[in-house]
């Protein structure tokens, strides 16, 4: 029998006890499958998703879960599929030490939780719809299952946009470390320019000023006989006489 979801539950998620025992004893080969169907990029960053446990598991409950589900799916267990084996074992082993770590377990139930009091929030407002209208408050969430498969639906949906904005975080901040990176490069270019120059600079400094000197002294010599030559008297052409 299914456990009863309604709007009067409260925040704490109830899983359906059937599907759990359902999920536990699939074989390895299923659960490699499982945790590598298409969508599993998307599926999988619900850890308590990928262990197939109740959110509000104590961390007892947690390491047992992750001990049975990591023997099935590791790769030394599955050595005719080796490589897939190890994909499975890693998802497994990244959502259990998620969830060891108080914060991140925190957000995964805050995201969970959100899931459901939205759905909740949803049937809310489609009851009010019916009685305005006049018509009878039942609702297709009224069965647990459609109940559940809805909070399923928004939990995967809210995890999923968390992920993109992580991502497009993580892409920002690797944006502005290449460009800090690249101006850091651009200015030590710069003064490794400025430093050859004012080296060279200081290295040539006393060749340029022997040259300024020779051609100040080429001047004044060249100028002094030019003067000379201005002031010499002209020669005086003898007369002839007849």
């Amino acid at each position: 029998v299914l456990p009863v979801l309604s709007i009067k539950t409260p925040p704490k998620i109830v899983y359906v006890k059937q599907i759990e025992k359902r999920d536990s004893v699939l074989t390895s080969k299923q659960q490699i499958d499982r945790l590598l169907r298409p969508g599993s990029s998307y599926f999988n960053l619900n850890p308590f998703e990928v262990l197939q446990i109740d959110p509000e598991a104590t961390s007892d409950e947690l390491k047992k879960r992750f001990r049975a589900l990591s023997i099935l799916v590791h790769p030394d267990k599955n050595q005719g599929d080796p490589e897939r084996a190890q994909k499975a074992f890693e998802a497994v082993d990244k959502a259990y030490k998620l969830l060891l770590e108080p914060e991140q377990r925190k957000r995964a139930l805050d995201v969970i939780h959100a899931g459901q009091e939205y759905v909740e929030h949803n049937v809310k407002e489609k009851r009010k719809q019916l009685k305005k209208d006049g018509k009878p408050l039942d609702v297709e969430e009224d069965d647990p299952e459609v109940f559940k498969q809805a909070v399923y639906k928004q939990t995967m949906k809210l995890f999923a946009e968390l992920e993109i904005k992580r991502k497009e975080r993580e892409a920002k901040d690797m944006h502005e470390r290449k460009r800090a990176r690249e101006e850091e490069i651009e200015a030590a270019e710069k003064a490794k320019r400025d430093r050859e120059w004012q080296k060279n600079f200081e290295e040539t400094r006393d060749g340029r000023v022997d040259s300024w000197r020779t051609f100040q002294a080429k001047g004044k010599k060249s100028k002094e006989k030019k003067n000379r030559s201005f002031l010499k008297p002209p020669k005086v052409k003898m007369e002839q006489r007849e």
